[in-house]
């Protein structure tokens, strides 16, 4: 996942650089943040799942103190730690695309603004 967010990026931010059919990039690119925020509400709800039983394992273990509770409080910790890293990455990959998105807007807009200052 986080390969493809990375080659999405550098494929966008080249495409800016060499200028052609912006249009068509900032449609992919706005498709793709679609797709990826999708993404992120899905592991957002799987985030909040496995903390919510993290935390019952947790005081299931405060109740019944045995081997097979702190196994699970255990893996359920390191699951949910798992689950919150992916999560980050995800939601500052959201927001450094719609930085993305906002500058493609702008590079747009002057190509436009350039087109229509020199029809003059």
């Amino acid at each position: 996942m986080t390969k493809y967010m990375r080659e999405h990026e550098s494929y966008i931010l080249d495409g800016m650089k060499l200028g052609d059919k912006l249009h068509e990039l900032l449609e992919y690119h706005n498709h793709q943040i679609k797709w990826l925020q999708h993404e992120r509400m899905v592991h957002l709800i799987v985030m909040i799942c496995t903390s919510l039983l993290f935390m019952l394992s947790f005081v299931g273990m405060l109740i019944i103190t045995n081997l097979l509770t702190l196994l699970l409080v255990v893996l359920l910790g390191i699951l949910t730690s798992a689950y919150i890293c992916h999560y980050y990455v995800l939601e500052n990959t959201v927001q450094r695309w719609y930085k993305i998105s906002n500058t493609l807007n702008n590079q747009i807009d002057m190509i436009g603004t350039n087109l229509y200052t020199s029809n003059k």
